[in-house]
């Protein structure tokens, strides 16, 4: 009887020793620092950087409590938030933190637990932007200065979170940019601008092109007019030509220039099937009708009889010599 009793107090008393041995024992991870509370005080910091390794660790069962915490870079994202620029302007920044948990046992003591961290780390880090974006220009915190302006907000937020135990190894503003109802003022401004550049360029382009037909022009008009100059005086020289060889021909053979220039007379005059001249059939333009000497009637006429007067006379004289 005595031995099945002491049998179950031996299995009652092992079973108290593995549950206090695992109770006892305790593993701290690559990843992770932890603290052993005693009654609420601090009795150890494990793994912190620069002090204990990562293993296998003892506790004593139901007097001392073990708290973890991640040793790796934690993530805080803040919400969007409207900010007032040095020159007047309000952006919508969207910003980003990355911290990594330094002191355990001041973030302990101070914050308690990552929830109650972020959200004092957002408070931080909001603070810093407006305090530092409110000291600068919208082109500053756009394109020109935005790494310094990071770097001075990393800093700042540092210098309050060193009593969280806390430190903020990375800042970024992912999103900077206008309120929708700026964007489309901006937007219409912006619009408003490059039309005017177009217009004025176009306006240049304009005056450029019509300084270009002008001179075009001119010198179309200036090339007329030498072409022209060149041409009537070639057609002088033509002219003369021909008048100085008209007369030559006239004075050669005053006759047969004659009758040259009526046949090219007749040629222009008589064209056509249809032409009719209302003119006399004695008069001058048809005298090689008449005569092929070109001889007027009246000439020809005293022409025919001067030969019978001469012999008339001749005659009459011979008569008159032959009397008595």
């Amino acid at each position: 009887m005595n031995n099945p009793t002491i049998r179950t107090g031996a299995l009652i008393v092992a079973a108290a020793i593995v549950v206090a041995l695992y109770a006892a024992v305790f593993t701290v991870g690559q990843m992770q620092q932890a603290l052993v509370l005693r009654f609420g005080g601090i009795r150890a910091v494990l793994n912190q950087t620069g002090t204990d390794k990562p293993g296998l660790y003892f506790k004593i069962p139901f007097i001392e409590n073990l708290v973890m915490f991640d040793k790796r870079v934690l993530d805080l994202d803040l919400p969007v938030q409207t900010l007032l620029t040095a020159d007047r302007q309000n952006l919508e920044v969207d910003a980003f933190a990355r911290y990594r948990i330094t002191d355990p046992l001041k973030f302990y003591q101070s914050v308690n637990n990552v929830p109650r961290a972020n959200t004092l780390l957002a408070s931080f880090t909001n603070s810093s932007l407006r305090n530092v974006l409110a000291r600068s220009t919208r082109d500053a915190i756009v394109r020109t200065q935005r790494s310094d302006l990071m770097n001075q907000i990393q800093a700042e937020v540092n210098r309050q979170a060193k009593d969280l135990g806390v430190e903020i190894v990375d800042l970024r503003m992912t999103r900077v940019d206008l309120p929708a109802q700026n964007s489309s003022a901006v937007y219409k401004r912006m619009t408003t601008e490059r039309n005017r550049e177009a217009a004025d360029i176009r306006a240049n382009g304009d005056q450029i092109a019509a300084t270009i037909k002008a001179k075009a022009d001119r010198d179309v008009t200036v090339l007329l007019s030498e072409a022209n100059q060149t041409s009537e005086t070639l057609r002088g020289q033509g002219d003369a030509d021909k008048n100085r060889i008209l007369a030559e021909a006239y004075g050669k053979d005053a006759d047969f220039f004659s009758f040259y220039r009526s046949m090219q007379a007749y040629e222009t005059g008589l064209k056509g099937s249809e032409t009719r001249l209302v003119i006399s059939p004695s008069s001058d333009f048809f005298r090689y009708f008449s005569d092929p000497q070109g001889r007027s009637p009246a000439t020809a006429a005293r022409g025919a009889t001067a030969p019978a007067r001469g012999t008339s006379d001749t005659g009459t004289t011979g008569s008159t010599g032959q009397r008595p």
